[in-house]
């Protein structure tokens, strides 16, 4: 090979390694705008990278703007845009556990916008629940899932018998996900809360208590980000209504 030769690979590959430099940098950016509360700016960071990480990252952070964030008129349009981002990490990489769990987080968070019969209209329980079931099919160690698995069964039980009757939801399976969520991940702030959330309704005689527990644990869980530190609140504020209601 010509000199010419060896120098012109040799400046692809050091514009190669650059470019994978950039990238690597560009989602550290990105996470790090995410975990200082600068959501907006992390979804724009994150989408620019074009892969399937990136738009799992931009799709979560559209879809935490929108719920603590944004304002009520809004929200629907920032969850519309996370549910496309969603879809495109699955579509970039479909074996990425992530991509469809933060698909299914951006569904679920667009449903609750619109409300249960219009979710239940629209199929979205069936897409939540899918997503949910693909993102443990590619991990079945995703303790998030779980979690999401028994938000399922829960709501769907608490909707009514129609919403029961299409979609299976019961009780019983609620629990089931969240214990196992609960065995993989024990310190998890948003496992403790959600389960928590529910406990008083699925177990009518000591599931206030032990809701009280959960919450108590997660209280003391160090905040590390602000999305972390609006899970802090809500596990706080959820804790006193629970003691005022004594």
């Amino acid at each position: 090979m010509t000199l010419a030769g060896r120098v012109r690979l040799a400046t692809i590959g050091g514009l190669a390694l650059l470019a994978a430099e950039a990238r690597a940098q560009s989602i550290e950016d990105a996470r790090t705008a995410f975990e200082e509360g600068r959501f907006l700016e992390a979804a724009d960071l994150a989408e620019a990278l074009e892969t399937s990480g990136g738009y799992a990252l931009a799709a979560q952070s559209l879809a935490v703007y929108g719920h603590h964030l944004a304002v009520e008129d809004e929200r629907t349009e920032f969850f519309e845009r996370a549910m496309e981002l969603g879809e495109a990490a699955v579509q970039a990489d479909s074996a990425n556990p992530e991509a469809h769990y933060q698909s299914a987080h951006a569904v679920g968070r667009y449903a609750q916008s619109v409300g249960t019969l219009t979710a239940l209209r629209q199929g979205l329980a069936g897409k939540v629940r899918g997503l949910l079931y693909a993102t443990l099919a590619a991990d079945p160690e995703f303790a998030e899932a779980y979690v999401g698995l028994g938000g399922w069964h829960a709501d769907i039980a608490s909707a009514g018998r129609v919403a029961r009757w299409m979609y299976g939801g019961n009780r019983d399976n609620a629990v089931t996900h969240y214990e196992r969520a609960l065995e993989l991940a024990p310190d998890s702030r948003i496992a403790l809360l959600e389960y928590a959330r529910r406990l008083p309704e699925l177990d009518r005689e000591g599931g206030q208590d032990r809701a009280k527990e959960l919450l108590s644990r997660a209280a003391e869980i160090p905040v590390r980000s602000a999305h972390e530190e609006f899970i802090h609140q809500e596990v706080l504020e959820v804790l006193a209504e629970l003691e005022g209601d004594e």
